[in-house]
């Protein structure tokens, strides 16, 4: 039996043969020199033992859609790119048609066929390409007949299980990013060259008078999932534009017992009528203007969380607050120690650990560690430290939580960062809560209530590995007093302060609103804001804060402008710069994945609705223009 192998990359396509030939096997180049075959032999117990095989790649997406050339930019109306028919093109990679010639070639002679591509939406559908190249070379191969390794990182043990436990691919997520990516490219070339056409001029004669460069001809991209983007970076602008400043007031009371002195909140916080906290001051002092008296007074204990297992939008979100890692950078490098072996994929938006993982052998990988292979060796040992992590509520059933597979010594730089937290948050999630004891002291002044309370560490528990949380305990904070008991006051003064503004986005933030508001996938939230920031929508600015760097997003004048413009088209609900219509497509999405929306319907109905959100947009271009030049003249101070 002869059975062909494609993975999605070179890398992978070297390491599992290595893995299931045990490092023997004989490499062929191909035309493409990224590319090469690895041959040798495998038992696969379902098709008769033993079997030659054959192990290649491809390199992502050998194909795509495209807009056909006599509906460019001049040749027709920019409208008739929703419903003109489309041509499937090779991808830009080097060499993609040699790669499908390469798979085509090496079908003719395969009497099966098993797709290694990753796991996710995008995976099954280059497998799906796979077999169509493949189907070329020998047309038994098809949806029905070829199958696919389901696995999750490249463990031996686990690289063999997939091997010998193939499933198949899987037609509805196959749909599913048929329908995005034609979404994607029809909406997308609409709207950039309907932008361009009608901005482009006003953009470089403004521009002109400062740098007189008349010839810029750059490109206005539209593309649906960054807009919404760029809009949350600009609404945040505008929050921070709009703010104005209000005035409030509130009691600040201290007390002493012995030489010691406590300071306690009002319950009611703040207030924003001066007067009226200056009689509440007053009825106070005249009922008791020296003491106060402690009215409750108790104890409870207290937990801190051990994080949950760790999912692609949490390894974008902590790498950027905690090392300043972008989004895009933080998944380029936890696929290179994926593809290297050392975690397991690191796209998902799972974080639940299957039941039957084996969390021991996993941590007893890490004990040669001298930085954190004695608290591995204390999980181990000492069952009252270890236990099976918490269970979230997401799974998107393909691939389990990122965690660290083998260990590594020998990495540097931003690598050995990742991979250390990496390693670090599964370490803490195979580990009890921290817990201590919270004291609260609430005291009556008058008939003003003041309250206190300190925090007792018990037990540090995940804390001892997982050093990017602090939890201490409080010194000082609550008196040593019975109820009852009447406290002396030190001060009771009505102090006041303003307001303060909202902070610019972070990116830490920006994932997170993209994350809950359907924006993009776990896959490819980091895209998005990557682009924004390439195409010069937003830009990042570093400034100190405190002892480190803070990184914070603010829009350009061009995509101010642009988020402000459609916000004054009167789309309402179809904002192209607000996250409904993106996260309803998001949903639909899905829906086609789990078989409860057609894909059909979901192509026909979403188009519609771009398709009249163009209209109106090509309607009112003078609104877009118009809000680029106020943009740029309140910028320029050119009145």
């Amino acid at each position: 039996m002869r059975v062909l192998c494609v993975a999605e990359k070179n890398s992978i396509s070297k390491n599992v043969s290595q893995i299931l030939s045990k490092n023997s096997y004989q490499m062929e180049n191909t035309q493409n020199k990224y590319i090469k075959n690895y041959k040798f032999t495998f038992n696969f117990p379902r098709w008769g033992g033993d079997c030659e095989v054959t192990m290649t790649a491809a390199a992502g997406h050998i194909t795509k859609k495209e807009i056909p050339s006599s509906n460019g930019w001049n040749n027709s109306p920019t409208i008739s790119v929703f419903d003109c028919s489309l041509e499937t093109i090779y991808t830009d990679n080097d060499g993609a048609e040699k790669i499908a010639n390469n798979i085509q070639s090496l079908a003719r002679n395969a009497d099966m066929l098993m797709i290694w591509t990753d796991c996710d939406r995008e995976g099954e559908f280059i497998g799906w390409e796979i077999v169509k190249y493949a189907q070329r070379g020998n047309p038994r191969f098809n949806l029905d007949t070829a199958f696919r390794a389901k696995f999750s990182h490249l463990e031996p043990n686990h690289i063999r299980q997939a091997a010998i436990n193939p499933i198949k691919l899987d037609k509805l997520a196959i749909d599913a990013v048929d329908v995005r990516s034609e979404l994607d490219l029809r909406t997308g070339v609409a709207f950039t060259r309907i932008l361009t056409k009608g901005l482009q001029d006003t953009i470089r004669r403004l521009n002109s008078r400062n740098d007189g460069n008349k010839n810029d001809k750059s490109i206005i991209s539209y593309g649906p999932c960054q807009f919404p983007t760029l809009g949350f970076v600009v609404d945040r602008h505008l929050r921070i534009k709009n703010f104005k400043a209000e005035s409030f007031w509130y009691i600040d009371l201290k007390v002493k017992k012995g030489h010691s002195k406590y300071n306690f909140t009002w319950d009611r916080g703040r207030l924003f009528d001066r007067l009226y906290v200056v009689s509440l001051y007053q009825d106070c002092i005249l009922q008791n203007s020296s003491t106060v008296t402690v009215k409750e007074l108790f104890t409870k204990p207290k937990s801190k969380y051990a994080p949950l297992p760790l999912t692609t939008v949490e390894l974008q979100k902590d790498c950027s607050k905690y090392f300043k890692i972008s989004a895009k950078d933080s998944l380029n490098i936890a696929e290179n120690l994926y593809t290297k072996g050392l975690i397991s994929y690191p796209r998902t938006e799972t974080d639940s650990f299957p039941r039957n993982m084996d969390f021991k052998h996993l941590i007893s990988q890490q004990r040669e560690s001298s930085e954190w292979g004695e608290y591995a060796n204390s999980l181990l040992n000492d069952p009252t430290k270890f236990r099976i992590p918490r269970r979230g509520k997401h799974d998107d059933e393909a691939h389990p939580p990122i965690h660290p597979v083998t260990f590594q010594s020998n990495l540097v730089g931003k690598e050995k960062t990742i991979y250390e937290y990496v390693v670090r948050r599964f370490l803490a999630a195979c580990s009890l809560d921290a817990t201590g004891s919270m004291t609260n002291m609430t005291v009556q002044w008058g008939d003003e209530i003041f309250k206190a309370n300190g925090l007792v560490v018990l037990e540090r528990n995940y804390l001892e590995v997982y050093k990017w949380d602090h939890w201490d305990s409080t010194k000082n904070t609550v008196p040593n007093a019975n109820i009852g008991e009447k406290l002396s006051i030190v001060s009771a003064v009505v102090n006041s302060g303003e307001t303060s503004p909202p902070q610019p986005l972070t990116e830490t933030e920006l994932i997170a609103l993209m994350d809950v508001n359907g924006i993009g996938t776990d896959a490819t939230i980091a895209d998005h804001i990557e682009k924004i920031i390439t195409r010069e929508y937003i830009t990042k600015e570093k400034k100190k804060d405190g002892r480190s760097y803070k990184e914070t997003l603010h829009p350009t004048i061009l995509g101010y402008s642009l988020s402000v413009g459609f916000s004054q088209l009167g789309l309402d609900n179809i904002s192209l710069t607000k996250p409904f219509l993106r996260g309803d497509m998001e949903k639909d999405l899905n829906g086609i994945c789990n078989g409860t929306k057609q894909k059909g319907q979901v192509l026909e109905n979403t188009l519609k609705v771009y398709k009249e959100a163009f209209k109106v947009t090509e309607r009112k271009m003078p609104i877009l223009i118009k809000a680029y030049k106020d943009s740029w003249n309140y910028t320029h101070n050119d009145n």
